[in-house]
């Protein structure tokens, strides 16, 4: 098992900045990504960005260049580093780990797990 706990949510002003922190912990060694999604009321949970334990990055249209996600690996630590933040960005973030995993056959299947969520707001 794997839990989650996000930090570092809360209300900034537009074109404000936060940062997003999630700490893995349990069975971590199989995490092959953490990444970040968010969901705002009555719309569908989507990627925000995500990062490899290699370093590859995925970052979503809507970030525009001004979200960076970073890892920690020996911590078992990803980072959202939000700047310039609009109304539109307010929404609960949700971090995610993607585990794989192999079996005495050598078979490998990939596992999600979710933390609980931090709420950003963007308000004046």
């Amino acid at each position: 098992q794997v839990q989650l706990v996000e930090s570092g949510g809360g209300l900034v002003q537009p074109g404000g900045s936060l940062r997003l922190s999630c700490t893995a912990s349990g069975s971590t060694s199989s995490i092959y990504s953490m990444g970040w999604y968010r969901q705002a009321p009555g719309k569908k949970r989507e990627l925000v960005a995500d990062r490899t334990r290699g370093g590859s990055t995925r970052y979503a249209d809507f970030v525009k260049g001004r979200f960076t996600i970073s890892r920690d690996n020996a911590e078992n630590t990803a980072h959202l580093q939000m700047y310039n933040l609009a109304p539109e960005d307010t929404a609960v973030y949700y971090c995610k780990s993607h585990h794989i995993v192999s079996d005495s056959y050598g078979r490998t299947s990939g596992h999600d797990y979710w933390g609980q969520g931090t709420q950003v707001t963007v308000s004046s």
